[in-house]
């Protein structure tokens, strides 16, 4: 299932990007229905930046995904990769168990709108391959991440504005 979404932001992208692909700023925030994150990887080479963060689902899961799952936690890797030189990154995410099952990718862009202020646009897909349900645990899943996408997006806000 394809998803879109945009954030603005009171920064220029080089410092979104700062917020974005530091693994501190992401270890404490706290996501709806989503334990913190372990950092599985974190790397820059002074170009490209790749987070590798674990998350584990902690909400309500019903009784069909529970079911799929076999009784295992639902956890995942989400990978974040960032070409600073172009603005441009790709956000990745697969299942630990099962990663062929449920699994992910968007492209991540960050505009500059004028010297202090910048647009992110996320576009990508989700995918629950599990044959007669997939579809709609996909319907069921893309507005939890669409809500997480935000409630990020008012956290890197709420700390470009406190460092402002």
């Amino acid at each position: 299932m394809d998803f879109t979404v945009e954030h603005e932001f009171p920064a220029a992208p080089a410092a979104v990007a700062d917020v974005l692909c530091d693994p501190a700023f992401h270890t404490a925030l706290e996501l709806p229905d989503l334990s913190l994150p372990e950092v599985v990887d974190e790397s820059n080479d002074g170009t490209t930046s790749v987070l590798r963060l674990r998350y584990e689902f902690i909400g309500h899961l019903d009784p069909v995904a529970k079911k799929v799952l076999s009784g295992q936690k639902l956890t995942w890797i989400q990978t974040l990769t960032y070409d600073h030189a172009a603005n441009r990154g790709k956000l990745e995410f697969a299942a630990e168990a099962g990663a062929d099952r449920l699994f992910g990718s968007a492209q991540v862009a960050l505009v500059a709108l004028d010297d202090d202020r910048s647009r992110r646009h996320i576009s990508g897909e989700l995918h629950v391959k599990v044959p007669l349900v997939g579809g709609m645990a996909e319907k069921r899943i893309v507005p939890g991440l669409v809500r997480r996408l935000d409630v990020e997006a008012a956290a890197c806000r709420e700390r470009l504005t406190n460092q402002g």
